[in-house]
């Protein structure tokens, strides 16, 4: 249920913000403000792992958005920026891929529906690279993460929520104009679909820097409180020597 309504509220607003709906710069930023709280919320109700593996998605894709949209103009938003709801954005994908794989029928399930976006997976990286109009060999190179991190990632379920996820949300946004993909990448020898076929692999760098670096996040913060709570304060120590 979780995912469903985070996914809604993406999906609610890339339809705001469509290339015909005649949104502003201000129409982006008040999208923006209201993504933030909604992830607030979602986060709210989660527990502290999940909390830094999701902040740990948004930094990084944050980064990831700014050298590969304004600067690289691998893909562009509508303003050629970066919009607002695009950094919480990436949080409530993480968290939807996050609530999807862990959801019950995906846990009783999780080698069949590993198999199913296997599939489905492939045969829409075939399609685009072997059929398409507008041929897509990046989204071949994905697919190819994407089995990589299905076979050999450490959760595969999160993998599974994330193709279903992204994969809605790039049809979704590319379909309304929200975004689009350079026909190739900045060295001319790539070609890329819009979306391309394997978006959700691509992503799934995002969920494996976020599942491996949460523990030591997660690490440094307990060993930093441990150090406030056991350090002397240096007042105090003074007082015990001169008094001793």
């Amino acid at each position: 249920m979780a995912s469903v309504v985070m996914m809604g509220w993406l999906s609610v607003v890339l339809w705001v913000d469509r290339s015909d709906g005649g949104g502003t710069h201000w129409v982006q930023r008040c999208l923006g403000l209201l993504t933030w709280c909604v992830l607030g919320m979602a986060l709210f109700t989660t527990d502290r792992v999940v909390r830094v593996q999701t902040l740990a998605v948004v930094v990084l894709a944050t980064g990831v958005e700014f050298v590969f949209s304004p600067t690289l103009h691998v893909y562009s938003y509508r303003f050629h920026n970066v919009p607002m709801y695009v950094p919480p954005g990436h949080g409530l994908v993480y968290l939807s891929a996050f609530a999807i794989g862990h959801s019950s029928i995906v846990q009783r399930h999780l080698r069949g529906c590993a198999v199913a976006v296997l599939a489905i997976g492939g045969l829409w990286a075939a399609h685009g690279l072997l059929f398409a109009e507008r041929r897509d060999a990046l989204g071949a190179f994905w697919y190819v993460c994407l089995v990589m991190f299905l076979l050999l990632g450490p959760s595969k379920a999160v993998y599974v929520g994330a193709f279903v996820v992204v994969s809605w949300l790039e049809l979704v946004g590319t379909h309304l104009g929200d975004w689009e993909w350079a026909t190739h990448d900045p060295t001319g020898g790539v070609s890329i679909g819009n979306p391309p076929s394997g978006a959700s692999g691509g992503y799934g760098w995002f969920d494996l820097a976020a599942l491996l670096a949460a523990p030591y996040l997660l690490g440094a913060v307990s060993r930093r409180r441990a150090d406030r709570l056991t350090a002397v304060p240096q007042g105090t120590a003074e007082e015990h020597v001169s008094r001793s």
